[in-house]
């Protein structure tokens, strides 16, 4: 604030310096025949010789700060005393102008002095108001003089210019602190308006940065959907080809499933991986924190690396910590294992390690490995979704591009800092930390069982005919009662035909998003609760990674898979559905003692 207002200090002297450069001739010139010739040279000359020294200052201000304030406080105050002092001493030269001009036997004179002095003070409040001290005592020095002659003159006149002056200093005082209040308001506006500006420009970058981020996700996203579905038709045509020659060789059977269940296996991972990331963008994804045994965690970290360790001739050691950590068991693994996924597959020779350091009252989690190493112009765009590093050919045994990006969104959510290490040909070491907690006490394991008598019923809701089926016949296989239909009427149908119209309890729905007539599940399941005259577990089935579908079906309360979907996956989530409702029937019925 304070150099912007010297700034201005400076900026707005020209009225002044101008006015001492020519105001001194007209009182020559009036004063030559009642004031000693020689006098009034001096006078004048020592005017003119402070007025260039205060030119001479401006100039070197503006040249060393070229149209930007002093930037420190010293060089602040400096400059604004040095100002103030050549004020100061010009004041008190138009002071004794006040003191040699007002003669008694001449009124003329008293009122053109008086004048003068009327004029400089107020044009003073424009230029000196920034500096409030500054103004003050030029105001001092060129009016005491006046006052005083005018308390020393014995005519009655004299009272009155003395009231005069008295009411001039007080008016004048007032509208320059009015001035200055105005100064620092416009000075403030102008940060504001600064900031605001440069608040816009920074929102307006980051809109552009996500436009061309969306654009580029789309295109890869779009690559890398159509290559497997290339290949699954590429090798259905392969099958077809061959079983018109006659019938297909065992062989050549097997190594075309093989292929076909590697590119359905790369198929179902990018969808999952664009589905987490709209999840994590949808924000429909919560931390559920809680006491985590990083032994237990590294074990299961262990056993699941060892095979890739293996597949890669790594050597693949973990370092064993008994530390407890307060967070979300399921994320942090991910997290962990979407690392060391990154770490084998970009290792060609050496080792992988994870590992742990304490960091005062919390841990370090690191992942270790001798690979290609990151340069440090990469280590920021690697967390960018679909950037992989030395795989141009976007071979699908590298990954997708998406895991460090939903690294990033997941330690984010869990607030867990991120750190990236890494030299290029050297390695690198990826860590996130997490807070420590004290070792909590055993507690007694429950288990819980789903009993398995009776046959549950199902109601399914499905309008694409060949997914219906496919459904239908896996669960009747698995044992399950089936109310299926293409929309909700359909299933209610179904059901009353099959019930004789009695609404025999229904255990489960499941029910695609998307439907046929502009309809979605979430309208369906509540139209079959109304049916039912009772609310029954769901699970939603989508393809959709749009973030406010996403959120909308979390809203709801329901399960939610994404497809495409495995069989156990979806027996999975059935089991689990069945057995909260057992387990709240359970609840219902306990009578304690």
């Amino acid at each position: 604030m304070q150099p912007h207002l010297v700034d201005l200090l400076y900026r707005q002297s020209y009225a002044v310096l101008f006015a001492n450069f020519v105001i001194p001739l007209p009182v020559v010139y009036v004063l030559w025949n009642s004031v000693q010739s020689g006098f009034l040279l001096s006078w004048m000359g020592m005017i003119y010789c402070l007025t260039v020294a205060r030119v001479l200052v401006s100039h070197r201000y503006f040249k060393r700060y070229r149209g930007e304030p002093a930037r420190t406080t010293e060089d602040t105050t400096s400059w604004a005393w040095l100002f103030t002092i050549l004020s100061w001493a010009s004041s008190l030269l138009w002071g004794m102008f006040g003191w040699f001009g007002f003669l008694a036997a001449e009124p003329q004179l008293q009122a053109f002095t008086t004048i003068v002095l009327t004029g400089l003070v107020c044009g003073a409040i424009p230029s000196l108001s920034a500096f409030p001290i500054a103004y003050t005592g030029s105001l001092v020095a060129m009016l005491l003089p006046l006052a005083a002659r005018s308390v020393v003159g014995e005519d009655t006149i004299n009272n009155v210019y003395f009231l005069f002056v008295v009411c001039l200093a007080g008016v004048n005082l007032y509208y320059s602190r009015i001035s200055y209040r105005s100064m620092v308001e416009t000075v403030q506006l102008r940060f504001e308006n600064l900031s605001l500006i440069t608040q816009l420009q920074t929102e307006r970058d980051k809109a552009r940065a996500a436009d061309r981020a969306k654009s580029r996700f789309l295109a890869a996203a779009s690559h890398d959907l159509r290559q497997p579905i290339h290949a699954l038709s590429l090798f259905n045509s392969t099958l077809a080809a061959l079983g018109m020659r006659g019938d297909v060789r065992g062989e050549d059977a097997r190594n075309l499933a093989r292929r076909v269940k590697s590119v359905t296996t790369n198929l179902s991972g990018l969808l999952n991986a664009l589905l987490d990331v709209s999840r994590l963008d949808a924000g429909i994804v919560t931390a559920a924190k809680e006491p985590v045994s990083l032994s237990r965690l590294f074990d299961d970290l262990h056993d699941e690396f060892s095979g890739k360790a293996r597949e890669y001739r790594l050597e693949w050691r973990l370092i064993d910590t008994q530390y407890w950590v307060n967070t979300d068991p399921m994320m942090l693994k991910r997290i962990l294992g979407n690392l060391l996924s990154n770490a084998f597959h970009y290792t060609d020779q050496g080792r992988v390690l994870l590992g742990c350091r304490r960091r005062g009252s919390s841990i370090e989690i690191q992942v270790f490995d001798t690979g290609i190493g990151i340069s440090a112009d990469q280590q920021d765009t690697i967390f960018d979704e679909f950037h992989q590093l030395s795989n141009p050919s976007r071979d699908r045994e590298k990954g997708l591009g998406l895991g460090l990006a939903i690294v990033r969104r997941t330690s984010g959510l869990l607030g867990h800092p991120l750190k990236l290490v890494s030299s290029q040909g050297r390695g690198s070491m990826f860590s996130i930390t997490v807070p420590l907690i004290a070792t909590p006490p055993s507690a007694p394991t429950v288990h819980s069982a789903l009993s398995t008598t009776g046959s549950p019923s199902i109601m399914i809701i499905e309008d694409e005919r060949d997914v219906l089926d496919a459904i239908c016949q896996l669960l009747t296989v698995l044992g399950y009662q089936i109310h299926a239909g293409r929309s909700a009427s359909e299933v209610i149908q179904a059901h009353a035909t099959a019930t004789n119209g009695n609404k025999r309890p229904v255990d489960l729905i499941i029910a695609d998003y998307r439907l046929e007539s502009g309809t979605n599940g979430l309208q369906a399941i509540e139209e079959i609760h109304g049916y039912l005259n009772q609310r029954v577990p769901s699970i939603i089935l989508t393809g959709d990674t749009s973030p406010l579908v996403l959120k909308q079906i979390s809203d709801s309360g329901y399960q939610l898979l994404s497809k495409p979907i495995d069989g156990d996956v979806l027996q999975e989530a059935i089991h689990k559905a069945l057995q909260s409702t057992r387990l709240h029937a359970d609840n219902l019925h306990y009578v304690p003692d």
